[in-house]
């Protein structure tokens, strides 16, 4: 497990379409330093931007207080006892909405998203087993109100994952 900074998906949407809030070169070295090590000290970050530790911890603050970025901790999902991992791909007959809310609250859906092209929503599900994807997939997705359809695309080896968007 490690700590990570991650763009914060609680509360604005990825599309540019609401009012963001403007982030100068300085608040994104912080971002930067931060994404690098989550748990580097204020001194040091303030080191590496030209700020004081008071500055940088203000600035931090702001950016968390303004939905910008979250500190996590990220596990690996193979090492806490998670070995199947799927993106599902569902088409959905009339309002989005519903099933999209429907799958937030499901804890193994870490990553839900509407989409355009062939599928309405793609949905990243993080299961211990098959057995357990399979009861996921088949009686808590599938039998949702207005689900018509998925399609699996299981994990067989995960090669590159990264959190670092919007500074390099």
């Amino acid at each position: 497990m490690h700590s990570e900074v991650v763009a914060s998906q609680s509360n604005h949407s990825r599309t540019g379409t609401g009012s963001s809030p403007t982030i100068d070169a300085v608040s994104l070295a912080i971002i930067e330093q931060l994404q690098e090590d989550g748990r580097r000290p204020y001194a040091a970050i303030g080191k590496a931007v030209g700020l004081s530790e008071a500055a940088v911890r203000q600035r931090v603050q702001k950016l968390l207080d303004q939905g910008v970025m979250q500190i996590v901790a990220v596990t690996d999902p193979l090492t806490v006892g998670f070995r199947r991992q799927a993106m599902v791909g569902i088409n959905v007959e009339g309002d989005l909405d519903p099933v999209a809310e429907a799958l937030t609250a499901m804890a193994e859906c870490e990553y839900v998203v509407m989409t355009a092209g062939s599928f309405d929503l793609m949905v990243e599900v993080v299961c211990e087993d098959d057995d357990h994807l399979l009861d996921v997939i088949n009686k808590r997705i599938r039998t949702l109100p207005g689900v018509r359809s998925t399609e699996s695309f299981v994990y067989l080896k995960l090669k590159k994952q990264t959190y670092m968007w919007g500074t390099r």
